[in-house]
């Protein structure tokens, strides 16, 4: 019977194989999990910690934060059916420290909260491609029009070498004096001195640097990349004449 059965096409019942050891089922799964996070990691979100404290108190110094890396789209026109849109002002956005264009003496090796291309800073955009920025004293001035934020007087601790802690780490303490002034969707933090003198006080500060004399920045073109740039730089800059030679 089995032979004629097996002649009138009926194929044969499938024996089953060794049964899966834990062991197995736990590296399977583990495999699985590795390569579902390194993908998320890659194109979809990152863990970031905050180095910097020059938007506190909304994000404080040591923070950690989730990063949406697939929102802002990687060519130069997002694509209609997936979550992607162009940066808007007030967007908060991570990008690889670029150095410091006003005093490039400050990068120095050394230096772990400030490494070229290495560290992650977290700003907030007010500036859009072509928009004319001026500043006046604490005031921001975009398009002739000033930006809407609200203005704090706020206290940044200094170190004491004397205790164990780290003051300079803290979130900023705010002040009542002078009291705050503006109305926007965000607030922004000066020391008591600076909105007490003003313009004369301000023109020192790194950001005024940036201006050279002028008396308004326009924001350059952004430059769109074509396509997935880390797929594009692993092309072109992968040394294929290399890859697989044996190591001596």
């Amino acid at each position: 019977m089995p032979a004629a059965a097996s002649k009138a096409g009926v194929p044969p019942p499938v024996q089953p194989g060794p049964p899966r050891s834990v062991w197995r089922e736990y590296f399977e799964s583990l495999v699985v999990t590795a390569i579902m996070a390194l993908f998320g990691m890659t194109f979809v979100v990152q863990a970031v910690k905050v180095p910097t404290g020059s938007m506190q108190n909304t994000i404080t110094i040591g923070d950690h934060l989730l990063v949406n890396k697939f929102i802002f789209a990687p060519g130069s026109t997002p694509m209609p059916f997936l979550p992607q849109r162009e940066i808007r002002r007030g967007d908060i956005v991570v990008f690889k420290y670029p150095g410091n264009p006003i005093e490039p003496w400050r990068d120095t090796p050394d230096d772990p909260g400030n490494k070229q291309y290495i560290t992650n800073y977290v700003k907030r955009v007010i500036g859009l491609p072509g928009d004319r920025i001026e500043l006046r004293g604490t005031s921001v001035i975009i398009n002739g029009q000033p930006l809407p934020e609200r203005v704090i007087t706020a206290i940044n601790h200094p170190d004491d070498p004397t205790t164990a802690g780290h003051e300079e780490l803290a979130p900023l303490t705010i002040e009542a004096n002078p009291p705050p002034e503006g109305k926007g969707p965000y607030t922004v933090a000066y020391s008591p001195e600076s909105r007490r003198e003003g313009d004369d006080d301000l023109s020192q500060l790194p950001i005024h640097k940036l201006f050279k004399g002028q008396k308004t920045i326009i924001v350059p073109p952004s430059q769109p990349a074509s396509g997935f740039p880390f797929i594009q730089d692993f092309f072109r800059n992968t040394r294929w004449e290399r890859t697989g030679t044996m190591i001596k």
